[in-house]
């Protein structure tokens, strides 16, 4: 019925050739059954959209004569496939077919507009070969859903024309509105930057990992990105940038505008809705705009031309898509960059692992700025758990708020905002007993019990994940019945602030009420990691409370995690120069004197240094197998059958039963807060560890082992995720 690209048997082999029976073999025999067919390349190959392992491979079917002209490569379509009406992707028009029988004809256009463009087509193969998924899935993440009546008026032919879209501000001269020069640019104080702009403006390819010192005002990080694109737009060519959030790319978009006329921007969010989502991806793809700027599925922006592709911040775990194939937008960045010979930007304040590797390896060059232009640029650090403090406040290592922390926000509500960054949102998230200071855990589902609000002593603990109240809990190892806080969440922090400094304004941000910037006045700004927004003039003081608790998680990034949140925060805060003092109450060399030195790629380094010794990622590649014991078992043991005729041998850990931690964080699909998807009895979860040398055989075995076991149905499904930052 349907005819696999290359003449390949389908693994579902006996199955498939049922549905060939009584068809004819003859392409005569079929012109005269059925319909005339398209004179010239009456054949198409059709991408499917499905999630079916088996069938993530271009299907081949015969092009009517009254659908030639719409049946252009990259048009969406709906095929008949085993009795059922599939929409899918038409990829390509060829000549014949060496299926060898007779091919069923496309059923239906649904859309003549080439939404999927071959280098777009050619990424999401490397995707999903990199993370061992299906074409499909990727694409249901590069391609946007379609607005029929939007794509009617854009395109009422079928095709797009960039002058339709004239009224939202394009403009063909995209560089009429750069400036002459980018000697003066804020690139300048930092060592290698003027190079990658003199490279990127002279079309040329440069590959770069950038650590950014301020975090606010005109010379802050999105400048320099948008001081970045219009180098590579001096040149011809186009961007893409990514970053993890609507609050990044409000600001990135507001400092492109400054260099970059409005029509050459296009802005892709889900946040922003289907309707102007798709509007952005049809200008980009008719050309209309040059710089796509966006969240993680921005990665995939049809830009024509593409000189620059930029991942801001890329060690935020936004970046990941929550969808399988679990692809981080920086490694889409990477492989776009490579396969599209465009120049690559990593930028962010501190330094992830992944970003280390490939400044150690060659692979990219560092951009940082010299110890002159950091000293004058950067805010005084002070660590409350140094020796010098404690000598002053002995209990300055047990207080939530020491003595010098107070004195920095004394101080700073006299000179501007002052942000106070916390670990937990809400009141109270977590309680323990009083008398043993075991975590307090529900008695149905042993989830953390927590106080909603301030509501006094009189408050009944309940579960965060299943909101069963404990009124008459008992602890299950000391059997005491009295809890005591074991963290403060946001909203009692500010509280308590608001008792400590009375007459000053105390603003939250954090849970559900995020906030993008806050004004230049005298206030507290209490925010949960993450959430800080900006102050136009930068914060007068910041302190760091909670770093222990951000340690403490049973995760092999926790360190790296709260590094790279302690910069973040740092880097809005006024230079030292100006009186901007940073405290931090954390209790760690390695991460808080990188902080204190302002040294992020030092930390990087050194954190990359012992991965490498105990050959953890991202020394090496991991691939998570999650399913019911019997299927994770057939699973490991085939994919290691497969790779040890290669001669490859891997390194496993498991299976182990899989459960949530005590204290662990919500996995991809949890809502914080809320009960994670409970698993079914007896699912168990096998780790392999894979040398880089051995991953593009192994993803390759892993692809066709379960594509193996779906098409034969003989164990349940399992769950394949590779390089998951959860799982250790």
């Amino acid at each position: 019925m349907t005819a696999v690209h290359g003449g390949a048997p389908a693994p579902d082999g006996p199955r498939q050739l049922s549905l060939l029976q009584g068809f004819p073999t003859s392409s005569a025999a079929s012109a005269a059954s059925g319909p005339v067919l398209a004179a010239e390349l009456p054949v198409a190959r059709v991408q499917l959209e499905s999630s079916l392992p088996h069938l993530d491979r271009p299907f081949d079917y015969s092009v009517p004569a009254d659908l030639d002209a719409a049946a252009q490569p990259g048009a969406r379509v709906k095929v008949k496939f085993n009795g059922q009406e599939l929409p899918g992707y038409l990829v390509a028009r060829v000549a014949d077919s060496d299926a060898g029988h007779a091919l069923v004809p496309l059923h239906k256009i649904v859309s003549p507009v080439p939404v999927l463009t071959p280098a777009v087509l050619e990424l999401a193969g490397r995707v999903a070969a990199r993370y061992a998924g299906t074409v499909s899935d990727v694409l249901r993440v590069a391609v946007p859903p379609r607005m029929a009546k939007l794509e009617k008026e854009a395109a009422p032919d079928g095709h797009l024309d960039p002058a339709l879209f004239a009224e939202a501000g394009a403009d063909d001269d995209a560089g009429a509105a750069l400036p002459a020069g980018l000697e003066s640019s804020s690139w300048s104080g930092y060592r290698n930057g003027p190079a990658f702009l003199q490279h990127l403006s002279a079309g040329e390819a440069p590959r770069a990992v950038l650590s950014a010192l301020q975090g606010y005002g005109p010379g802050g990080w999105p400048r320099m990105i948008a001081e970045a694109v219009a180098a590579v737009r001096l040149s011809g060519r186009g961007a893409v940038v990514v970053v993890p959030d609507y609050r990044d790319l409000d600001r990135v978009e507001a400092a492109l505008l400054q260099l970059l006329p409005a029509g050459d921007i296009a802005r892709l969010t889900a946040d922003d809705g289907q309707t102007p989502r798709y509007r952005s991806f049809l200008r980009i793809l008719s050309g209309a705009a040059g710089v796509a700027v966006g969240t993680r599925s921005a990665a995939y922006a049809p830009v024509r031309n593409l000189g620059l592709v930029v991942c801001w911040d890329d060690g935020d775990d936004l970046h990941i898509e929550q969808r399988s194939p679990y692809a981080h937008s920086r490694e889409v960045l990477l492989l776009r960059a490579g396969q599209e010979r465009a120049a690559c930007l990593l930028a962010g304040h501190a330094r992830s692992t992944e970003t280390q590797r490939l400044v150690e390896s060659g692979w990219a060059w560092p951009v940082e700025a010299d110890r002159t232009v950091v000293r004058r640029t950067v805010p005084r650090v002070l660590n409350t758990a140094d020796s010098f403090e404690l000598e002053h406040d002995p209990l300055a290592r047990v207080a939530r708020l020491p003595a010098a922390a107070w004195r920095a926000a004394k101080e700073g509500l006299e000179r501007g905002p002052v942000l106070v960054q916390v670990a937990r949102a809400g009141y109270a998230p977590s309680l323990a007993c009083e008398n043993c200071r075991e975590p307090a855990r529900c008695a149905a589902c042993s989830g953390p019990l927590a106080v909603a609000g301030s509501t006094g002593s009189s408050a009944v603990p309940q579960c965060r994940w299943c909101s069963t109240p404990a009124p008459a809990w008992r602890c299950s190892t000391c059997n005491g019945v009295r809890l005591r806080r074991g963290a403060t969440g946001a909203l009692r922090t500010a509280e308590e602030l608001g008792r400590a400094f009375p007459g000053k304004p105390v603003i939250t941000s954090s849970g559900d009420r995020v906030l993008a910037t806050v004004p230049d006045a005298k206030a507290l700004v209490v925010a949960t990691v993450g959430a800080e927004p900006v102050a136009a003039g930068g914060y007068a003081a910041a302190l760091l409370l909670d770093g222990d608790s951000l340690l403490r998680r049973e995760n092999l990034r926790a360190g790296e995690d709260a590094v790279r949140r302690w910069f973040n925060a740092a880097a809005l805060v006024r230079p030292a120069a100006d009186r901007g003092l940073v405290v931090i109450t954390a209790d760690d060399t390695a991460g808080v004197g990188a902080l204190l030195r302002w040294d992020p790629a030092g930390y990087a380094y050194r954190e990359l240094a012992l991965r490498q010794e105990l050959q953890l990622p991202p020394a090496v590649r991991i691939a998570s197998v999650t399913g019911g014991r019997t299927a994770v078992g057939h699973f490991t043991q085939a994919v290691e059958q497969r790779l040890g005729a290669e001669g490859a041998v891997l390194r496993t850990a498991g299976p182990a039963p899989l459960m949530l931690a005590p204290g662990a964080a919500p996995g991809p699909g949890t809502a914080g807060g809320k009960a994670p998807a409970r698993s079914a009895a007896g699912d168990v979860r096998t780790l392999l560890f894979i040398p880089y040398a051995q991953a593009a055989e192994a993803t390759k075995v892993m692809r066709a082992v379960k594509a193996a076991a779906a098409a034969k149905r003989s164990d349940d499904p399992v769950q394949l995720r590779l390089d998951g930052v959860d799982v250790l």
